[in-house]
């Protein structure tokens, strides 16, 4: 096969599917047995087909540089034959693997997780900048075509089979990234494995985070993709702070989306291949009588990350954020994790520091014509998370002046003087807005 040309910045699947009839089966040849054996042709009467995908996949971007190929299941419908997934389906580049693809830290480390892989492509990323990789999969079929992912790029991925954590036992890791089956199902009918795991409604979202979070080495990070149940008798933001408050790392949770049940379930029967079916109504049914009994009102959809900073006071910040992202946002996490201990600084640390503006930060005024002071300003990120927060004249005017020569002290002084208020009246009032700016990545 001849390795695909070079792609756009961050291209993610360089190829695309479309609907077409179903072809005649190629005729057997020599190379037959061999891709037989290796479960890429299945054999027919009248010859052999593809018992699987095999495409280009390419992604760039900051400190990520991958070329090469994946291989998977079938897509459904669009491979000529109607039906639904098997059980064991293989899921390729999905929209959700992508995001996590783009939400991973991508620094130089030892040991990195890759939990569920189903066909491998974390892993694939994650060999570009980690020494050892290991991949695990309850599915046997995932990791044989994990396996056969790695061979198609010759990389020795150390792939291993078995349930959440179970194949690494008591191992440490410097990064975990995982797209778990987070699918919230009832345990009737037949299941997906790629998507729906054997627990009550988030367990195994929970365990996952818990678990994990129970095998990062000192400085390591855990990335999740995740679902989690909402319901009337306790916030959201509570339960999830109950998940991460006793593993004693630092946290963030961003959720992305909120949907109701009647949402929620639409979107996985469609998944599943059961719109028009005899079988959707009933599978419906089941399902809001199972989100009922365990009084799940909504689901939320979004980002999880937890670091073992060694703080002995944990930073957790669980929050909506529904608003557009500048991907990818492997930066914006590690900036997030950079900025919690400067935060946290002393004030006299945090004021004798001189601090730089990020050059990315765009500043918005708005106020009637011939006024001094406008009506609003608005300090916007045009990276990462995107965050915008509004200041007051003096704040704006101190972070204006943030170039990296003058301490955060000094500058502070200048800007009581200009304005002519007390310069320790205005350190009181404008330190913890620094804190909290630090924290969000507009100044390091």
């Amino acid at each position: 096969m001849r390795r695909p040309t070079r792609r756009p910045r961050w291209s993610g699947c360089s190829c695309c599917t479309t609907p077409c009839p179903p072809t005649r089966p190629a005729r057997r040849s020599a190379t037959s047995p061999p891709l037989e054996e290796a479960g890429i042709v299945a054999a027919t009467a009248d010859g052999v087909r593809a018992a699987l995908e095999i495409r280009p996949y390419a992604a760039d971007g900051p400190g990520l540089d991958f070329d090469g190929w994946i291989a998977n299941d079938l897509i459904p419908i669009l491979d000529g034959r109607l039906g639904r997934s098997r059980p064991d389906y293989v899921l390729g580049a999905s929209p959700a693997s992508t995001t996590l693809a783009q939400m991973t830290i991508r620094r130089a480390v030892g040991r990195a997780l890759d939990l569920g892989t189903g066909c491998g492509i974390q892993s694939l990323l994650l060999a570009g900048h980690a020494s050892h990789v290991v991949a695990t999969d309850l599915n046997p079929r995932a990791v044989a075509m994990a396996r056969l992912t790695a061979g198609l790029n010759r990389l020795d991925l150390d792939v291993r089979e078995g349930s959440l954590y179970e194949p690494v036992a008591d191992e440490a890791f410097d990064l975990i990234v995982t797209n778990p089956p987070y699918v919230m199902s009832p345990p009737t009918g037949e299941r997906l494995v790629y998507r729906e795991g054997l627990f009550s409604a988030d367990e195994l979202v929970r365990r996952v985070v818990v678990e994990g979070a129970d095998r990062l080495a000192p400085g390591g990070t855990l990335q999740v993709l995740g679902n989690w149940a909402v319901t009337d008798d306790e916030d959201w933001t509570d339960r999830l702070r109950r998940w991460v408050e006793p593993t004693g790392c630092d946290a963030l949770v961003l959720q992305r989306e909120h949907l109701d049940p009647y949402e929620y379930i639409e979107v996985w029967l469609n998944d599943a291949g059961l719109v028009g079916t005899d079988e959707y109504a009933a599978r419906y049914r089941a399902w809001l009588d199972y989100f009922a009994a365990l009084g799940i009102t909504g689901v939320g959809m979004g980002w999880m990350m937890l670091h073992r900073g060694g703080r002995a006071t944990p930073d957790i910040r669980i929050e909506p954020w529904p608003h557009a992202v500048h991907q990818p946002l492997g930066e914006a996490f590690a900036a997030h994790i950079a900025g919690v201990p400067l935060a946290a600084l002393p004030d006299e640390a945090l004021l004798g520091r001189a601090w730089e503006l990020d050059g990315r930060v765009d500043v918005e005024t708005l106020g009637r014509p011939g006024v001094e002071d406008p009506e609003h300003i608005v300090y916007r990120q045009r990276y990462g998370f995107g965050r915008a927060v509004e200041v007051d004249t003096a704040l704006g005017a101190v972070l204006g002046a943030c170039d990296g020569d003058l301490t955060a002290g000094q500058i502070i002084a200048a800007v009581a003087d200009i304005l002519d208020v007390d310069p320790d009246a205005l350190a009181v009032e404008v330190t913890p807005k620094l804190r909290d700016l630090i924290g969000e990545g507009y100044l390091t």
